[in-house]
């Protein structure tokens, strides 16, 4: 069998769902059975639950960006650029490089792992002056720019500067926001030390979420632990409480607040990647509605899993979806790399069934609250759990020995608290990581495919 008459196989998106699909492929099929072609801007799968000990300097950039080039059995074609339209009528993606070319690419098969963006309301300032927590460059960013803001209002000689650059605000009491705070909240609690001009007491951590609960799907008792926890380190944590409008050197809840401050980072929850609005079909809050088994309804060959799917939740039922997890997200991506496989070869589709493994949340140094297998732990016990489990979700031993080197030579030496500069000219605020008006409409993606038919005739 020749190249040209080798089934296409596209996967869109180097998440945990993307690779982990990419990889299973890899190893069922045959060279000769099918060709393999990924879409990714970067040839790396970027572990994002440790995100937030890159911002804190726990961690190096490298330790969890995993490169796709390191599997023996790699022969994947990766095309460095992002989906920015599908035609399903014609099974064209079409894509925009790393260097602003849009080409067209054919398949047969399709599986649409794009992930999701962070989610954003309208909120006046919000987009202009708010960090995001999506990427490895908005983590590096941080970490510079709050070291920075330690440099800055050391040298000032003005108390109201001074006051603005050393009070910090997250939004968002989920996962990475609650993370988030606590790894850079330790990061500045060490750094002071190194600042004999700044008054510890003057550095001040806000956590606010509109919900009631801090993390509510670890349940009552390990949502009041990490809670506690946070207090105990001095972060102001404001339940019910969102943000009203941000400036470039306040911000004003919605509980009438103001608070002057020159960081604002947001996570307050993400949405399915603006990708899936370039399909003519279902969706549920946004996600690709699909069957169990990760087929779109009355498509040929196209598959939807992650973030952007609203995979059905056969554990839960009555309706339920998965949530946008990187446990679902990966073992999604397997199970789907065997359902291509099974359309390929003629064979019936298996429904996506998963037992749930708990949960973990580190909190830096001692810190942490698990719930694996539904048992509650937190302190030590839980913070084993949580290093345990994200080593064993590694995917190379080389990431897994490099995040254990941080890991140990941060305990052992500590920070150096270094700024790097790479990004100190650039901005680097929501709106300019999240690139959401690089995807095409509908109508413009169905008269971009038939003028390149037209040109090829």
């Amino acid at each position: 069998m020749n190249t040209v008459t080798r089934p296409r196989i596209l996967v869109v998106g180097a998440g945990f769902a993307g690779v982990d699909c990419v990889r299973r492929l890899e190893r069922r099929l045959s060279p000769h059975e099918a060709d393999v072609t990924l879409v990714t801007p970067f040839a790396y799968q970027l572990y994002l639950p440790l995100l937030p000990q890159v911002a804190s300097g726990v961690l190096t950039p490298q330790s969890i960006a995993i490169s796709l080039r390191r599997s023996q059995k790699y022969r994947t074609r990766i095309i460095p650029g992002g989906a920015i339209g599908v035609d399903l009528r014609a099974k064209v993606c079409v894509i925009r490089t790393i260097t602003d070319r849009i080409v067209n690419e054919p398949y047969d098969y399709i599986v649409l792992a794009p992930g999701s963006i962070t989610r954003t309301f309208d909120i006046p300032g919000l987009t202009d002056h708010a960090f995001g927590m999506k990427t490895l460059a908005e983590a590096a960013y941080i970490r510079d720019h709050v070291i920075s803001q330690l440099d800055l209002a050391d040298a000032s000689e003005d108390p109201a500067e001074r006051a603005s650059r050393l009070q910090f605000v997250v939004v968002g009491g989920g996962y990475a926001g609650t993370e988030t705070a606590a790894c850079l909240q330790r990061l500045t609690h060490a750094a002071v030390e190194r600042y004999p001009r700044l008054d510890p007491a003057l550095i001040k951590w806000h956590l606010i979420d509109i919900a009631p609960k801090l993390m509510p799907e670890l349940g009552d008792k390990l949502g009041r632990s990490a809670l506690e926890v946070l207090r105990r380190r001095g972060i102001e944590v404001s339940l019910g409480v969102s943000i009203a409008k941000a400036a470039e050197e306040e911000v004003t809840f919605t509980d009438g607040r103001v608070v002057p401050t020159r960081t604002l980072i947001w996570t307050a929850g993400v949405v399915a990647s603006p990708l899936i609005g370039t399909l003519d079909a279902e969706t549920v809050r946004g996600r690709l509605a699909v069957n169990a088994d990760m087929c779109l309804p009355g498509e040929d060959g196209v598959f939807a899993v992650g973030d952007s799917a609203a995979v059905p939740d056969l554990a839960k039922g009555e309706g339920a979806v998965c949530p946008p997890t990187a446990q679902h997200a990966s073992r999604q991506g397997k199970a789907v790399a065997e359902n291509v496989i099974a359309a390929l070869r003629g064979q019936p589709l298996r429904p996506y069934r998963h037992k749930d493994l708990g949960l973990v949340v580190d909190l830096g140094g001692a810190d942490a609250v698990s719930k694996p297998l539904g048992v509650e732990l937190h302190g030590v016990p839980a913070q084993a759990v949580a290093r345990g489990y994200h080593l064993a979700a590694l995917r190379t031993n080389v990431a897994k020995t490099r995040v254990m080197t941080n890991w140990l030579l941060n305990a052992v030496a500590g920070d150096d608290f270094v700024r790097t500069g790479f990004q100190a000219r650039k901005a680097a605020k929501l709106k300019d990581f999240e690139y959401t008006d690089a995807y095409l409409t509908k109508e413009q993606v169905r008269e971009h495919v038939e003028k390149a038919r037209s040109r090829a005739v």
